[in-house]
Order: C-alpha cells, then structure tokens, then sequence
C-alpha cells in the first residue's frame, strides 16, 4: 500500500472537543472522500504493534490484527507522522480525532513544518448528552465529577482553538447529523476538496480506525463484514439494541432526552448550565 506521494499540499484535519460528541461520525464522513484517510484517535499509534498494550488500543478496531493499513504501518518519530501517513496511504487529507490539546498541536506543527496546512474542527454536542453518554458507560462514575470534566474539557479545547493559527471551524454534531448533505457541503469547500456523495453514506466505505467509538465503527462493520459478529469490534449490553436495529444511515442520535435523569439534568444545569447555553439542542 506503499506509495511515492510527497506530502507537498498535504492538509490535516484535527478535531478538539470532548468525547463522546461525534468525532468518529464526523472521521468517517470525512474519511469516505476519495482523497481522504481517516486514521481514528492517531495519539493511539504510539502502541502498534506493542504487545505490552490491550489489543484494542494497538489494532483497527474493523479489521482487527489483519489490517491492510495499521498491521503494516510503523511511525518513524523522526518523521512528521500525518505525512508519512499521507505517504502510506496516497492520501492528500488526513483526519486525526484525538482530542488530546498537546498531541493536537503537536501534529500540527509537523504539518506545517513539512509544508502542509493544518485544519481544526471544533466539534461540540449539548452537553447533556455528552454527561449522559458517559453516565450510560460509566455508571459507577459520579455524574458530578462526569459533568465538571465536560467543562473542564471543553475549556481546554476552547483554549486550544482559540489559539490555533490555520484555518479553523466550529461544527455542532446535531447540525452534522441533522443536516448532513449541507454541513459536508460546506466542509468540502472549506478544506478546498470536491463534494462526493459517497460522503453521505459512510458506512458503504471501508475505514481502518484507531480508537473511537464501538457502535460507529459497528455500523460501518455491518457494511463490510457479511457477518459483523467477524469484526474486531463488538458491542456491548448497553449499546447493543440500539446500534443493532440502527438503519445504518447517519441519524441524530437524542436518547439523552429520555435517559438522562431530572436529578442529573438539575445538577447539570446547575454546574454546567451556562457553559451550555450556547451549544444546547432544543427539539424543533
């Protein structure tokens, strides 16, 4: 899969925010572009092919150990890790969803430094969601401290973004996901690349990832495996019925408004309320 591309023109999306808020939707739309390879949460690169680390953080999370991409790829950390991705893969756009600021930033320079142009996205979701998102998956956590590290997140990113020298953007994921065709539209004419409809339908393309989200990624399974039970990745109890009877097409997900507690909906506004205010999704 090698090539001889040069990483002249060479451009780079990151995308800082707080988890759990659709970087690995908005990765695989923007990684199904013809010219574009969506490498998941890069900063977990750093363990391929590292058998002290889980399976999980050092293998695609689709194909698992037999990945055309992760099972050959090795960083040289004397190079500039997205062009030598971008090498690797005949890529002209790379999209990295680690939303670490330093390993963000870092990337960045390196892009920069080998001639190419940085981009950042910064992704926001009601935070409402987010804290429930995590409540679903950590529930032992409490929703306090869950609810204190949104915010503490999202002014690390905010930071981040605010001091970002390149072309930069802030996205919502309800938008993305409610008004897809316009906001990939529009995404496209920004990073300066044609809109392709094939953008649309995500999971028809194959994505290699590292990290990111299961029932994502399992949509995308679904696509590629004739039985997604042969995927890597897999789903757990408390995300199987919904990513099970999922369409597969990109849709809004809200099943905050139902699961999210009043107790916990109080407490969040209480701490987080006006951090919301500007971001929060009311129904139409």
């Amino acid at each position: 899969m090698t090539t001889t591309m040069q990483p002249d023109g060479l451009k780079t999306v990151g995308v800082c925010g707080a988890g759990h808020s659709g970087s690995t939707l908005l990765g695989m739309v923007l990684g199904s572009h013809s010219d574009a390879f969506y490498m998941g949460e890069g900063a977990k690169v750093r363990y391929l092919h590292d058998a002290a680390k889980p399976l999980r953080k050092r293998v695609c999370k689709i194909c698992g150990e037999a990945c055309p991409v992760w099972s050959k790829f090795h960083w040289d950390k004397n190079q500039p890790l997205h062009a030598q991705l971008a090498r690797f893969t005949g890529a002209g756009v790379i999209v990295d969803t680690s939303k670490d600021e330093r390993w963000i930033a870092s990337r960045a320079e390196e892009t920069r430094a080998a001639g190419g142009t940085p981009y950042l996205i910064f992704l926001t979701r009601d935070g409402r969601a987010v804290v429930n998102s995590r409540i679903r998956k950590y529930p032992e956590r409490d929703p306090g401290e869950q609810i204190r590290q949104w915010t503490g997140k999202m002014a690390s990113a905010r930071a981040l973004y605010d001091a970002f020298e390149g072309p930069k953007r802030e996205l919502r994921y309800e938008d993305l996901a409610s008004d897809t065709e316009a906001v990939v539209r529009d995404l496209c004419a920004w990073l300066g690349i044609e809109f392709e409809a094939a953008m649309l339908d995500f999971a028809a393309t194959p994505h290699h990832v590292l990290g990111g989200n299961n029932g994502t990624q399992y949509l995308a399974a679904k696509a590629v495996f004739d039985n997604p039970e042969e995927a890597f990745v897999s789903l757990t109890d408390r995300t199987r019925a919904y990513y099970g009877a999922h369409s597969g097409r990109i849709e809004l997900d809200l099943r905050w408004m139902s699961e999210l507690s009043a107790e916990h909906a109080a407490l969040f506004e209480a701490l987080a309320g006006d951090i919301n205010a500007k971001i929060k999704w009311e129904a139409a």
